[in-house]
């Protein structure tokens, strides 16, 4: 049975961002990294992705969405 590249966890990956701040994990072995989403850590172990994920992305919410609520609270 083959597994999937993006559960391999022995396999290196880049840390991807896209517009709205959001991460995710990608597999080096992938080469071609998806339109919209630009690299911001790696190439590494995949626990040293999620460490690096954890420590910034602390607000999971969409980069859109933390701006309205900020607009909003400011009373603008």
């Amino acid at each position: 049975m083959r597994t999937s590249p993006f559960d391999d966890e022995d396999g290196r990956f880049f840390v991807v961002v896209n517009d709205e701040g959001q991460h995710a994990l990608w597999p080096a072995t992938l080469t071609t990294i998806p339109d919209g989403w630009t690299v911001a850590y790696g190439e590494e172990t995949r626990q040293a992705c999620l460490d690096y994920v954890n420590e910034h992305w602390t607000d999971l919410r969409p980069r859109s969405v933390r701006e309205q609520l900020d607009r909003q609270a400011a009373g603008r």
